[in-house]
């Protein structure tokens, strides 16, 4: 997931004449000048910042932007712990796959789909192994049933050139 870092507009970067300000507490103070507002920030050692960058009603908050900053930070790294990262691995067979083989083939995109991840089983055609695509489509589907207890068919098989491809994702 990529963060949206945004960076708010604060004290002199305020280019607007009127604003209008909240203060720490969120109660409203009302329309006033920029300038003004920004004194009355100093004031309370806080900064003055543009939280609602609207034309026709700009609205700035007085808060500490530091310690706001920091917050923003811990929230972002607290929900960064929680998500799993989802990868998609690849397995490579050909379409005549010896028996020992697919079972080892098998066993490991097994060990993936436990571990969370999706799986993707290509069969590649060399030369003239692309007259027998129902070969690798049979390899495909026994790929499938041999995984049906912890996978499910997410894109069935598919011709794209050379290769033919399915994707497995685990059962939840």
């Amino acid at each position: 997931m990529v963060s949206i870092k945004q960076n708010l507009l604060i004290n002199g970067q305020i280019r607007v004449r009127e604003v209008q300000v909240i203060d720490g507490e969120g109660n409203q103070l009302g329309k006033m000048e920029t300038a003004k507002a920004i004194e009355m920030a100093m004031d309370k050692n806080m900064d003055l910042v543009l939280v609602s960058g609207n034309l026709d009603n700009p609205v700035c908050k007085i808060m500490d932007y530091g310690k706001y900053k920091f917050e923003q930070s811990k929230r972002e790294k607290e929900s960064k712990k929680k998500q799993k990262i989802v990868e998609l691995k690849e397995i490579r067979v050909t379409p005549n796959i010896d028996e020992h083989d697919f079972s080892f083939k098998s066993k490991n995109a097994k060990k993936f789909l436990e571990s969370g991840d999706r799986v993707k089983v290509t069969v590649r055609f060399r030369g003239r192994e692309l007259n027998y695509v129902k070969l690798g489509e049979g390899v495909l589907n026994k790929f499938a049933e041999d995984l049906a207890e912890v996978a499910s068919i997410e894109k069935t098989p598919k011709l794209e050139g050379k290769s033919m491809f399915l994707i497995l994702a685990p059962l939840k």
